[in-house]
């Protein structure tokens, strides 16, 4: 036996004799959860240095050596051949990632499952009774490794693989109750309230589970929801809100309350903090009244058109504070809910989707008023998001210096597609049908007239023979 596992004996006998000297500012119970855990690891270790042990330490140590290098081998041949495998779906490639980078565990477990199913047929089940702890340990670790993917946070995945991977571990190893007992010594005394580590890690991991749980039930039934063309969608965005904040209230007072915290003491300090919330964070709070009342009276609801201020897009995501909206140009605006509640903003599509645009034009005084208006009207039928089926118009407007105004007025029901483009696509129609039949669109013009033209002009004269006069046709 090592020199470091001959003190680790020596102190467990010394704890075990009841010699405590040195350590009288320890708490009893404490040291009795740690001779407890030392007498279990030591027994441990005693039973698996016997001479029957030792060899399948050995097996053990061979095993994971043979596997390491054939993982490194069966690494190599296993990425060359996914890369070979272009036109997988990606949930298969990514199967065989997780399989490439677990390579060597896998092939450990299954060379300790053979050695020890043939162990048991030509020996006592004792002689393999170690490398069938490794395999199952092996095992354990491969599953918990591939069930811990549907975790998509990185680092609660990786907290919670840990997690499991020592929980295993101890079950196995039979070491579940001392570590137990030796956590639930390590307290804190507050009055009537004790917290020790193990009610901690307890409401940690309970907790855990029921959140996990509780989003993946949310994500289900949102599902449902957004797939039901029955209900509205400002009442699928907020059922799935308020299913959301009923799952995870439910699920971290059960989690606190399974782990052994009393939370009636918590009622007086969680009313005291939820007054100071309510005066640190008013706008806080304003915009999460605003959301639920926005999606109560269904003034927006998602896909909708609006326009803000100079912010025209529509809405992709209801959220417990603000409204996302993306604009034609690929931006998204993250508006705080209280400023649809107080401000005014245009819906384009709160009743139905059909929206009239304006266009203002001029045409020259030699144009025939009816002719302009009947070319028009059939001009903006051309363009296709101009609806048909409700009828486009033309109006005079007025007489101008140098032109007759125009508005010509018609519809589309596909405002989230643009404005802009629809209206460029009207003015190139009239722009095509004026030319097509001669009818022309003034632009301001100046006339100069010289009068006395005969007269000499002198140089430097502020008041010159020769009189201009401009007029705008």
């Amino acid at each position: 036996m090592s020199e470091a596992f001959i003190r680790l004996l020596a102190l467990t006998q010394y704890w075990r004799d009841g010699k405590n000297e040195g350590m009288e500012g320890v708490h009893p119970d404490m040291i009795d959860a740690a001779q407890g855990l030392w007498s279990r690891i030591s027994l441990f270790f005693e039973l698996m240095l016997v001479p029957t042990r030792t060899n399948q330490l050995l097996a053990i140590l061979g095993l994971l050596l043979l596997s390491w290098l054939m993982g490194r081998l069966a690494s190599r041949w296993l990425t060359g051949w996914l890369h070979r495998r272009d036109s997988w779906p990606k949930w298969r490639l990514r199967l065989g990632l997780l399989v490439n980078r677990r390579i060597s565990l896998i092939i450990f477990a299954l060379l300790a499952w053979a050695v020890v199913l043939v162990m048991r047929e030509v020996t006592w089940p004792s002689r393999s009774a170690l490398i069938a702890l490794a395999a199952s340990i092996a095992t354990a670790w491969i599953a918990i490794f591939f069930l811990a993917r549907i975790i998509a946070n990185r680092f609660l995945r990786r907290m919670a693989s840990w997690v499991a991977w020592i929980w295993v571990t101890l079950y196995l190893l039979g070491l579940t109750d001392p570590v137990a007992d030796f956590l639930d010594s390590i307290a804190v005394t507050l009055g009537q309230l004790r917290l020790s580590a193990l009610t901690v890690l307890k409401a940690l991991v309970v907790t855990g589970l029921l959140i996990g749980g509780a989003r993946l039930l949310s994500r289900l039934i949102s599902g449902r929801l957004a797939r039901n063309e029955d209900i509205s969608p400002t009442m699928r965005v907020l059922t799935t809100k308020l299913l959301q904040i009923v799952l995870f209230s439910l699920a971290l007072i059960v989690g606190l309350k399974a782990a052994g915290f009393d939370l009636t003491g918590l009622a007086v300090f969680s009313g005291a903090v939820g007054v100071g919330l309510g005066f640190g964070l008013q706008k806080v709070v304003s915009n999460l009244v605003s959301g639920v009342i926005i999606l109560l009276d269904k003034s927006v609801k998602p896909g909708d058109v609006i326009s803000l201020g100079d912010t025209f897009g529509w809405i992709e995501e209801l959220g417990a504070r603000y409204v996302s909206v993306v604009t034609r140009d690929g931006k998204e605006y993250l508006i705080p809910n209280e400023d649809l509640v107080t401000g005014q903003v245009v819906n384009w599509s709160h009743t139905n989707s059909f929206v009239r645009l304006d266009l203002k034009f001029h045409s020259s005084y030699d144009d025939d008023p009816h002719k302009v208006t009947a070319v028009a009207i059939a001009a903006v039928k051309t363009v296709k998001r101009v609806l048909t089926h409700r009828q486009a118009v033309c109006w005079v407007t007025g007489f101008g210096d140098s032109s007759i105004d125009y508005v010509l007025r018609f519809w589309i029901d596909d405002a989230a597609g643009g404005l802009t483009n629809v209206r460029g696509q009207v003015y190139l129609a009239l722009w095509d049908a004026f030319k097509e039949h001669g009818i022309t669109i003034p632009f301001p013009q100046r006339e100069v007239r010289v009068v006395n033209a005969s007269l000499p002009i002198h140089m430097g004269d502020p008041r010159p023979d020769s009189t201009e006069s401009d007029r705008e046709h």
